[in-house]
C-alpha cells in the first residue's frame, strides 16, 4: 500500500451546537485525484479550512507528508508543499497573465530577486512563468492581455498556473468549475487531467460530470461525515449515496 500524502483521522469541528466535521477520516495518495463531493451544507468548506490551516479542529489529526500539521500555520503548510486554488479567483486585474505568473514565481523564490524591480522585466522570472503557462495550456496569444479582459475560464487556468509556481505536492482545488460555461468546464477538465501524475489533488466540486471524468477516488460528505469512499463506479452504485446526494443533483 502506498503511503498517503495526506491523511486525515477522526477530524471533528463544532460551531456551538453544530458539528460541521463529524469524526471524518480520508486520505489522498501520491499522484491521485481524490474528489470530495456533497450537498450544500455538507461541511466541505469547513474541512478545506482545516486542511489549509485557517480553521483549527477540535479533535483528530491532519498528517501531510509524514508531518503532523493539525495546528500548523497556513505558511508552514505551504512551505511543506500544500497549494490551494480558490472558488473566487484573486488576481491582479490590471497586470497581464504573464506578469501575474511571474509575480507568483518571484513570491516563491524568497530573496533571490529584487522585489522593487518589475517581475515582467526579469527574464529569470518570465522563463519559468512561460513554462507554467505552457503546463496548463494557456494560449500564448492571451498571455499579454490584461487579466481584467479575460473570461472566467482563463482566470481559473491562470490561477492554477500561479499555484503550480510553488511546486506543490498536493493541490486543494476548491470548485474549479464554478462560474464556468460548458466549454470552459471541458477545457478545465482537460487541463487537470493533463496534470495527473504530478501533484496529488483533492478536488472539491459540484460538477459531477467533471468529478466522474477526473477522480480516481471519491469521498461523499453529508452533514460533516464521510458516508462513502470509492471509485466513480462504486459511488454511482452506492444506495446511500444515491439517496443522500446523487439523486438530488441529477447525476
Amino acid at each position: 500500500m502506498v503511503e498517503p500524502i495526506l491523511k486525515v483521522s477522526g477530524l471533528v469541528k463544532r460551531f456551538g451546537g453544530l458539528t460541521a466535521t463529524d469524526n471524518l477520516s480520508l486520505d489522498v495518495r501520491p499522484g491521485e485525484i481524490h474528489a470530495l463531493i456533497g450537498p450544500n451544507g455538507a461541511g466541505k468548506s469547513t474541512l478545506i479550512g482545516q486542511l489549509v490551516g485557517e480553521i483549527t479542529p477540535d479533535a483528530g489529526s491532519v498528517m501531510f507528508l509524514g508531518h503532523d500539521v493539525t495546528r500548523a500555520s497556513v505558511p508552514a503548510r505551504v512551505k511543506l508543499g500544500l497549494g490551494r486554488s480558490f472558488q473566487i479567483v484573486q488576481l491582479l486585474d490590471e497586470e497581464t497573465a504573464l506578469a501575474n505568473v511571474a509575480l507568483a514565481v518571484q513570491a516563491h523564490a524568497g530573496h533571490s530577486f529584487r522585489f522593487w524591480r518589475r517581475a515582467d522585466a526579469d527574464e529569470r522570472l518570465l522563463a519559468p512563468a512561460r513554462a507554467l503557462l505552457d503546463q496548463v495550456d494557456f494560449p500564448p496569444a492571451r498571455r499579454a492581455a490584461r487579466v481584467a479582459d479575460m473570461s472566467a475560464g482563463e482566470r481559473k487556468v491562470l490561477e492554477l498556473a500561479m499555484v503550480l509556481a510553488g511546486g506543490p505536492r498536493l493541490l486543494l482545488l476548491d470548485e474549479p468549475m464554478a462560474g464556468l460555461g460548458a466549454g470552459e468546464s471541458i477545457r478545465m477538465t482537460d487541463t487537470l487531467r493533463a496534470l495527473k501524475g504530478g501533484p496529488a489533488m483533492l478536488l472539491v466540486e459540484h460538477d459531477m460530470e467533471a468529478v466522474f471524468a477526473l477522480a480516481d477516488r471519491i469521498t461523499v460528505l453529508v452533514y460533516g461525515r464521510a458516508i462513502a469512499t470509492g471509485t466513480a463506479e462504486e459511488i454511482r452504485a452506492n444506495p446511500a449515496v444515491q439517496e443522500a446526494y446523487l439523486a438530488e443533483e441529477g447525476a
